[in-house]
């Protein structure tokens, strides 16, 4: 579905991904982890077109998306679930999540979205005429989740879903993605939480300073000691 070979990308003068490769198959969850500045969100922005690889293939159901703009790759099928969640905060929760259809023109398609949203995350719509800034943070996740899912997208980019959330929350979010994926949707997990990440994975990658150090199952991955010593906490 996604295939990544040998990108490098440059913040000006720092070489930030290395010639990374990698590949997302239909219907897999994939997790990409690593340390702070590994590269992680680096890589996202470039799938989602957030950032032009210098050099390198990336290819979305068989075609180059390398360098296209944001909204046309929305357009393709991929949506991504920023770091932070990156709200609209002045606007309602039902504005933020019209927003996520904005490349849609099918009324009744985005209408039948919204409601499985709103049955996804009924706090949401509890919620839906209230100021996006003022949820808390597990709402604010739910919502950057919800407006990402608005594109139905085939590819969901997720980028530290449980950064800043208190431990049942995260197993609620983590939940949450097990859901979308098993309705269809593949998920690219960017994750610190490695245990988590590797429970809901079937592969997954270990980026070091813009380079991939190691790949294979999560199981595999999960049970290696170099993994367990970096990031599983021995």
């Amino acid at each position: 579905m996604l295939k990544i070979d040998d990108i490098n990308v440059y913040y000006g003068a720092i070489h930030a991904l290395k010639g990374i490769s990698l590949e997302v198959s239909e219907g897999e969850i994939v997790t990409l982890i690593g340390a702070n500045g590994a590269g992680k969100s680096t890589t996202l922005r470039t799938i989602s077109g957030l950032l032009k690889p210098r050099t390198g293939h990336l290819t979305f159901e068989g075609q180059n998306i390398a360098g296209l703009p944001a909204q046309e790759i929305v357009k393709k099928g991929i949506c991504h679930v920023p770091e932070g969640r990156r709200i609209f905060a002045n606007m309602s929760v039902l504005e933020n999540l019209e927003l996520g259809a904005y490349t849609r023109s099918d009324s009744k398609g985005i209408a039948e979205d919204m409601e499985a949203v709103f049955k996804r995350f009924p706090r949401l719509r509890e919620r839906k005429t209230q100021v996006a800034g003022t949820l808390s943070g597990g709402e604010q996740q739910m919502l950057a989740i919800g407006r990402a899912l608005m594109s139905r997208p085939r590819l969901l980019l997720m980028d530290e879903p449980s950064m800043g959330l208190a431990p049942l929350l995260v197993k609620e979010i983590f939940a949450i993605i097990k859901e979308i994926n098993a309705s269809g949707t593949t998920i690219l997990l960017v994750e610190q939480n490695a245990n988590m990440a590797l429970s809901v994975a079937q592969k997954a990658y270990v980026l070091e300073t813009g380079r991939i150090t190691l790949s294979g199952t999560a199981k595999e991955l999960a049970e290696s000691e170099a993994v367990r010593k970096a990031y599983l906490g021995g």
